[in-house]
């Protein structure tokens, strides 16, 4: 006898006949190993599936979405699917419609977290003072209005950029916060201390326009859920949900978790795929407690450990397996694979970046001479300054290369606008740099004044820069408008005057801090403007292997003409975070070093917290390697035009003796082995011999204090004005530089 289950839709009409021998199972959970197919098959409370970098997670969720469906629990409008990207959304509508026969899966409750509140939000609108056709502002369209409403407040918008205070105004509601739930006790330097009061006008601005941003999306659900007086809606929905799926759960933020919370609590029947070990986006406000507090939150929860890793070799998963047993906070699996142990993680310790850089180069050639395409290769870097190094590298070589996730190094936007000042500086008459710089940081330059100026240029055959010297001498300007125009033709002129006399790295250091260029991005709180900060410090870094500026602009016009599209076979280049979720047969891991990886900044800020992540972020990065880890740190790095002494990483000495080949340059101390750090996993900076204070890394210089430079010598601070120096050298001359290029010394060394 069959027993037949219908379910009827307004798009699809489908049959799915059961065989009535209990005995059989779905030819779908075949190739299942054991902990998947106890995954897929436990369908009621709540469920963890604790899944290991490469053990099938995906797999298991759309397996076990189908296999909810196939068996009959519900009907497809009874599943609420979750994931965090559309593109995993449309991968997993594409395998459950495949799995399923090729059913359409359009009106199902699978999306993103923002989808599916957006489409929540738009039956209940009304219950937040909204109609259901609101409008959902983009990021720029937030910015404008938050403007508006600081012009308004009077608060000054070149110290506090909208773009800055939307940033925090975002982190409130990633962490389910309304206006009258947050403090002004972390905030209460920025926007003249109006941070809270902004926030509420902002919202009630938003209501007023019938408008919501992304985080209200999820915001505005939880404050109806949450109310008593809609007990109703929350009802609706425990009853429509029998059955939650939730990916990636070890990346959810505060509001996400409190949406789930709330939805799953009508059945109970919710089932979170995610890695505790892969909770890396803590600095976009992910929150890894809500992984670990699970069996808490969710009584009788049942763990599933996928521990079966179909990716890597033996040698790779032991070797992250003991740096992430480092962390505390963690539910705890040992991956292992059947497909041996595979080579050693070979690590290897250079004199300084270039020669990291030379090393990557000659293994990249090595494993092509083996038959290795470029595209099974990748270099993960922590940040994004360190790209240039190897691109300039893999271009001498010819090897194609590609920046994924984004722009090369000389591409992105601050190194164009920085590489503009430089090019006026050096040509006057350089229109097209002149005018990216003009109003960069804002002078208060509108649109009119640019085509003031221009039509005066073309009117007498001049370049932009002397249609200005013109203007400024006559009555056709305001006052004030002709007034940033002189100080900026002053300040120019005044630079160009420098480059005799002045090393170019220093000279540009100088540009980019009086022009208010670096200000601009160090007083940014958007998340990207640090990655900026250290993007401009490598850039003046790298100008010192030239021997003038000119030379310099020349080799960057060389290398961006040799940039090609490498749309066929080339070496992936990009940061560790994009590369979550990714593999290859190779990948190669450098600057792991004290201060860069782990970041000295995240450790700082965040205390073993931020330790954890990192190494979290450490453990993702071995981990997408199918084959081969190389592992690489530098004895000392220029950084922002100086040297820095670095050590190894502490996550190179948590890696077993017996799964590493170290490997060092003639000469080079092999630091890092058995090193011992403090039972709380931080120990203090090795002080240095009379040599370095870093002023960057918070060290202060005072006047009277005795400092090197590399050009002109020793010499005693006589006046201290911003970040720039007047220094007394012996040598009989008073010098003006910028404090990123001394060295504080005690004693003069041997």
């Amino acid at each position: 006898m069959m027993l037949k289950c219908l379910f009827i839709s307004m798009h699809d009409i489908f049959e799915i006949e059961e065989s009535a021998d209990e005995n059989s199972a779905p030819s779908y959970l075949d190739d299942l190993n054991s902990p998947q197919r106890e995954a897929v098959e436990a369908m009621d409370g709540a469920v963890l599936v604790l899944a290991g970098a490469g053990t099938g997670k995906t797999r298991v969720l759309t397996t076990r979405l189908a296999h909810l469906l196939n068996s009959g629990y519900c009907s497809p409008y009874q599943i609420l699917a979750v994931t965090f990207t559309n593109k995993a959304a449309l991968e997993m509508k594409e395998r459950i419609s495949s799995m399923m026969g090729g059913i359409s899966v359009e009106g199902w409750w699978l999306g993103t977290f923002h989808s599916l509140a957006a489409k929540m939000l738009r039956r209940h609108a009304d219950l937040v003072g909204l109609s259901s056709n609101f409008t959902i502002l983009d990021p720029d369209d937030q910015v404008r209005l938050l403007k508006q409403l600081m012009e308004v407040e009077g608060i000054d918008v070149k110290k506090w950029t909208p773009k800055s205070c939307i940033s925090i105004i975002d982190r409130w509601k990633d962490r389910g916060l309304v206006p009258a739930s947050v403090s002004n006790d972390d905030v209460s330097d920025i926007a003249d201390g109006k941070m809270p009061l902004l926030y509420a006008k902002y919202q009630e601005r938003m209501r007023a326009i019938n408008a919501c941003d992304f985080g209200d999306l999820m915001l505005h659900m939880i404050t109806i859920l949450k109310n008593p007086a809609n007990k109703a809606v929350l009802d609706e929905y425990h009853r429509r949900f029998r059955y939650i799926l939730v990916d990636e759960y070890q990346d959810t933020n505060v509001a996400q978790y409190l949406w789930l919370r709330l939805l799953a609590g009508g059945e109970g029947n919710i089932c979170c795929v995610g890695d505790d070990d892969q909770s890396i986006y803590g600095w976009r406000g992910a929150e890894v407690g809500n992984i670990l507090k699970f069996e808490q939150d969710f009584k009788g929860a049942k763990i599933i450990r996928l521990e079966q890793n179909y990716r890597s070799t033996n040698n790779i998963l032991k070797a992250s397996g003991a740096l992430i047993e480092n962390n505390g906070s963690r539910l705890g699996k040992s991956l292992w694979s059947d497909q041996g142990d595979g080579e050693k993680i070979k690590i290897g310790g250079l004199w300084d970046g270039e020669a990291e850089a030379r090393w990557v180069g000659e293994e990249i050639e090595q494993l092509q001479h083996k038959g290795e395409a470029l595209k099974s290769m990748a270099v993960l870097v922590r940040t994004g300054f360190q790209t240039r190094t190897f691109e300039e590298r893999f271009i001498k070589l010819g090897l194609a290369y590609k920046v994924i996730g984004g722009p090369r190094f000389y591409e992105r936007m601050e190194i164009r606008d920085a590489l503009a000042y430089f090019r006026v500086i050096v040509q006057h008459a350089d229109d097209l740099a002149f005018e990216r710089v003009i109003n960069t940081p804002k002078r208060g330059l509108g649109t009119a004044t640019i085509n003031i100026l221009y039509s005066h240029a073309r009117a007498h055959g001049i370049p932009l820069y002397g249609a200005i010297m013109d203007l400024t001498q006559s009555d056709e300007l305001r006052p004030k408008v002709k007034s940033t125009l002189m100080k900026l033709l002053d300040d120019f002129d005044r630079w160009r005057s420098l480059m005799d006399n002045m090393n170019h790295a220093e000279l540009a250091a100088l540009i980019l801090e009086e022009s208010g260029y670096m200000p601009m991005w160090k007083l940014d709180k958007t998340p990207e403007a640090p990655g900026r900060v250290e993007n401009l410090k490598e850039l003046v870094g790298g100008m010192q292997s030239y021997s003038s500026m000119q030379e310099f602009l020349e080799h960057v016009a060389l290398v961006l003409e040799n940039q090609d599209s490498s749309s066929g076979d080339f070496v992936t280049l990009m940061t560790l975070h994009g590369a979550k979720g990714l593999e290859f047969d190779n990948v190669f891991l450098p600057g792991w070093e004290e201060g860069l990886f782990p970041s000295q900044r995240s450790m700082d800020e965040n205390g073993t917290k931020g330790l954890e992540e990192e190494r979290r972020l450490a453990y993702v990065g071995i981990t997408r390697a199918r084959k081969r880890v190389f592992i690489s740190y530098a004895a000392s790095r220029r950084i922002y035009g100086s040297w820095v002494n670095s050590i190894p990483s502490r996550f190179v000495d948590e890696l077993p003796d017996d799964l590493i080949d170290l490997n060092s340059q003639s000469g080079m101390v092999q630091a890092g082995r058995s090193r011992h750090w403090d039972s709380s996993g931080f120990t203090p900076k090795p002080k240095s011999v009379g040599v370095k204070v870093k002023t960057d890394n918070g060290d202060i210089l005072t006047r009277g204090d005795r400092v090197f430079h590399d050009k002109f010598g020793y010499g005693e601070i006589i006046n201290i004005d911003g970040h720039k120096l007047d220094i007394m050298f012996e040598h009989g001359d008073k010098k003006r530089v910028m404090d990123s290029f001394v060295e504080k010394t005690i004693t003069k060394p041997y």
